[in-house]
């Protein structure tokens, strides 16, 4: 349930964040300001401060205790910080490379997919760092929007089973080492790119 549920919010972050980015990083209006100001903003609001309505808004689109609805919950509050990543790192790209592009005669959406999207791949390494380990340690939100024990995630299950095992501490810490695994096992695989996606909207 965990890694389905993180694979595919992650992927869908990645896409989404990517393709909002590219407009509000090449495009400086005072309307693309305002959004980015905007999204900024939503990082600091904390998940759990909109808990009641976004469990009040699936319980009645029948996404409770869905996979569709655990999704739909990750990708809402993890996207603010995909976009804002994608975005400064974006803006550390020289244009030229895209204006040649379009001189080649590439239309948007090929200088997009076909050039700009293959040189995101420290920040989307980055990004899918971040996002995957917080999905893939994600509680409060998911012991509410999944409460059934056939989809629920691993941090509400090791929770669950840590408090019956409250007297054998063995037990309880190879199931949380268990789980500490695949983010580890993904850090190791995307360690080289994480550090150059975190550092490279700093400068250009």
């Amino acid at each position: 349930n965990s890694a389905l549920i993180t694979v595919v919010s992650t992927a869908i972050i990645c896409l989404l964040g990517a393709l909002t980015a590219y407009p509000l990083a090449r495009r400086t209006t005072l309307g693309n300001r305002v959004v980015f100001s905007a999204i900024v903003g939503l990082i600091m609001i904390p998940p759990l401060s909109i808990l009641v309505p976004l469990y009040s808004l699936l319980n009645q689109l029948g996404g409770i205790n869905t996979y569709w609805g655990a999704i739909v919950i990750m990708v809402v509050t993890q996207l603010p910080l995909s976009v804002f990543l994608y975005a400064a790192f974006m803006r550390s790209l020289p244009i030229a490379i895209e204006e040649a592009a379009t001189v080649d005669g590439a239309s948007t959406t090929q200088t997009l997919f076909q050039v700009v999207f293959p040189m995101l791949k420290p920040v989307t390494a980055t990004v899918i760092i971040l996002t995957s380990v917080s999905i893939w340690n994600e509680y409060a939100l998911s012991v509410f929007v999944l409460r059934s024990p056939d989809v629920r995630t691993i941090a509400p299950t090791i929770s669950t089973f840590v408090a019956s095992q409250g007297s054998n501490l063995g037990a309880a810490a190879a199931a949380a080492l268990i789980s500490v695994v695949p983010v580890l096992l993904a850090y190791l695989v995307l360690q080289r790119y994480f550090i150059k996606g975190m550092v490279a909207g700093a400068e250009k």
